[in-house]
């Protein structure tokens, strides 16, 4: 089973506004267990950055940090080879929406077919099902999995993407996955798939008769039973 856990980064929150991606990563998994294939790149935007942004991620392409992205492709140069490098893999996200919502916008300018939602499955949705009411984000996920993420200073859209690698295998069972009782995504024990009608339960009975010979045997045992304790067997005695 392929699986590509992505993140991006972009400048602001909305594609249908103004704001645009500035950076993608993805990392390939297969079976939960990492393939080493990634795929990652810097976008220019084609537009400045809002310092609100620039805080969370450090990218510019409008006089800070040296004019970064503008040395690097726009997304209609990038988009080919993230198509043929996602496929139609599941695509695994700590936020899905927001970043489906960005990669199927950009999509659209470019005269593409939009990704499927149901391609994109959310780690932030399946988090908030194993611990509800806890802190879910990306490093509270890392700390509670004792996955190291000294090295996140800021948001970065690979190095987010293989911290979240890590995280989604733990919250699917760890990388023992296939030994847990649980089904995929926490939807309950793989006992549930078999069909009720067909379970063996501890204390069930089986109804049969018994053969001739085996009928012959048990009044065999109660008449030496019976002989020898000079008394009938109490469960044949009338009450």
């Amino acid at each position: 089973m392929r699986e590509i856990v992505f993140d991006t980064e972009t400048t602001g929150f909305n594609p249908f506004t103004g704001d645009r991606l500035v950076e993608i990563g993805c990392v390939e998994i297969e079976n939960y267990l990492p393939t080493g294939r990634v795929f990652h790149h810097y976008i220019n935007p084609e537009r400045d950055m809002p310092d609100g942004a620039f805080r969370i991620h450090g990218l510019s392409s409008d006089g800070l940090s040296s004019d970064y992205l503008k040395d690097f492709p726009v997304f209609s140069q990038v988009y080919p080879e993230f198509i043929d490098f996602i496929g139609s893999a599941k695509l695994i996200a700590p936020n899905a929406e927001f970043d489906m919502k960005f990669i199927n916008w950009e999509l659209s300018q470019v005269g593409q077919t939009p990704i499927p939602s149901h391609q994109a499955i959310d780690t932030l949705e399946i988090a908030r099902r194993k611990f509800p009411g806890a802190a879910n984000s990306l490093d509270a996920l890392c700390k509670r999995f004792s996955i190291d993420n000294t090295s996140r200073v800021k948001h970065g859209a690979l190095l987010d993407a293989e911290l979240l690698a890590e995280v989604y295998l733990e919250l699917m069972g760890g990388r023992q996955q296939g030994l847990a009782l649980s089904g995929p995504e926490d939807e309950g024990p793989v006992f549930s798939e078999i069909p009720r009608e067909s379970r063996v339960r501890h204390g069930d009975v089986r109804v049969s008769a018994p053969t001739g010979e085996e009928r012959a045997r048990h009044e065999k045992f109660i008449a030496e039973m019976e002989a020898e304790s000079g008394q009938a067997a109490l469960w044949l005695k009338k009450q």
